[in-house]
């Protein structure tokens, strides 16, 4: 190949994987298991601190049986700095903030607001980026009760990403 092909091919890779942290994210705070399941290599593992430790499947096991408890989150992508080994590999480094509203336990909510970084190793599997490892740093958590907090009634796959955007990206599920 020729260092031009060679810097597109580099360039294509990159934003493929920018759109699998973003898929991530929009997995999570749409509360779409059959999504994050297909983010993940199928040796995955995933490494999210003292929450969790092991295969990407339980990670996504663990993360469904909480989702219906957690009444919002917001995962935002802020900066992602990416290296592409080569045609099959590559790794990065993903800043994000994440806020989530919890039930304190108590019958109130609580506030908590984690700045992640999210360091990555990532593998070209069926023609497709995925996750092949994510180790999750917690730079910064604050928790604090979260009396005022308005929360719209939802209704999971309901959204109006799903009634207004109607391309394959914007749908419920895995984009294989």
């Amino acid at each position: 190949m020729s260092s031009a092909q060679d810097a597109l091919a580099t360039l294509i890779a990159k934003d493929e994987i920018r759109e699998l942290a973003l898929l991530y994210s929009r997995g999570v705070d749409r509360k779409d298991p059959e999504l994050l399941r297909s983010l993940y290599t199928k040796d995955g593992m995933d490494f999210h601190g003292k929450f969790f430790q092991g295969t990407a499947k339980d990670y996504v096991d663990f993360l469904e049986r909480s989702m219906p408890h957690m009444p919002y989150s917001g995962h935002h992508v802020c900066n992602h700095l990416i290296s592409v080994i080569d045609s099959e590999t590559a790794e990065g480094e993903v800043w994000a903030l994440a806020y989530h509203v919890l039930p304190d336990g108590k019958g109130g909510l609580l506030e908590d607001l984690q700045a992640v970084r999210y360091c990555d190793q990532y593998r070209r599997e069926d023609g497709r980026w995925k996750f092949a490892q994510r180790d999750v740093e917690f730079d910064m958590r604050r928790t604090r009760p979260a009396p005022n907090v308005e929360l719209p009634e939802r209704v999971v796959g309901k959204d109006a990403s799903y009634d207004v955007l109607k391309t394959r990206l914007f749908a419920r599920g895995p984009r294989e």
